[in-house]
């Protein structure tokens, strides 16, 4: 019934579709895999360990925050993948020379290279990622602009999760079920249907 649904929602739907299913040549060390790459539990537990410092610490409903803590780092660690496959197959990919641009306007903007890591750890980017959250942006904005439309306009966002859906099925993009289920709306992970996974 699942492939049913899946395969009348069409190519969005699919890629929920392959993170839910299909999932077991996944080892308990793999927390996803893009096109045969894996993304190690290693990985993600560092990016949670970041995030964790640049939230401040546990709250007081720590389980509840581990828990978002962990979706979000796999979440980022998917789509640094996902936006960089959806860019290169429509053109080339975002150089390196184009982020350190994009980070020195920003530091500029910001009066800072301080100020800059500040604004964004308040937006949940550690120190160390802000490299990949500056890709991720300009990429998302290429894949916009290779349809015809802003990024930042409702039409220009449908384009991008249209383009991010088809290269994470290009991908054959599998997520760890204990970290949830991909959802192409939301161009995140929905929460895991049985949370005990996650455990």
């Amino acid at each position: 019934m699942h492939r049913r649904r899946t395969a009348a929602a069409g190519a969005l739907l699919a890629v929920a579709g392959l993170s839910a299913c299909g999932n077991a040549g996944l080892t308990a060390g793999t927390a996803a895999v893009l096109d045969g790459r894996r993304i190690p539990v290693g990985a993600v537990e560092a990016r949670v360990a970041a995030l964790r410092h640049v939230s401040g610490g546990a709250s007081a409903d720590a389980r509840q925050e581990s828990d978002g803590l962990v979706r979000r780092a796999v979440t980022d660690l998917v789509l640094d993948a996902v936006v960089a496959r959806a860019v290169a197959d429509r053109g080339p990919a975002v150089g390196a020379a184009e982020v350190a641009a994009a980070r020195a306007a920003e530091e500029v903007r910001y009066g800072g290279a301080e100020p800059l890591a500040g604004a964004l750890a308040w937006l949940g980017v550690p120190g160390g990622a802000i490299d990949d959250h500056l890709r991720r942006r300009l990429g998302i904005h290429r894949l916009a602009a290779a349809a015809g439309q802003d990024a930042g306009t409702p039409t220009g966002d449908r384009a991008v999760r249209r383009a991010l859906a088809a290269a994470a099925v290009a991908l054959h993009l599998r997520v760890n079920p204990r970290y949830g289920t991909w959802d192409p709306d939301r161009v995140g992970l929905a929460p895991a249907a049985h949370p005990w996974l996650a455990r």
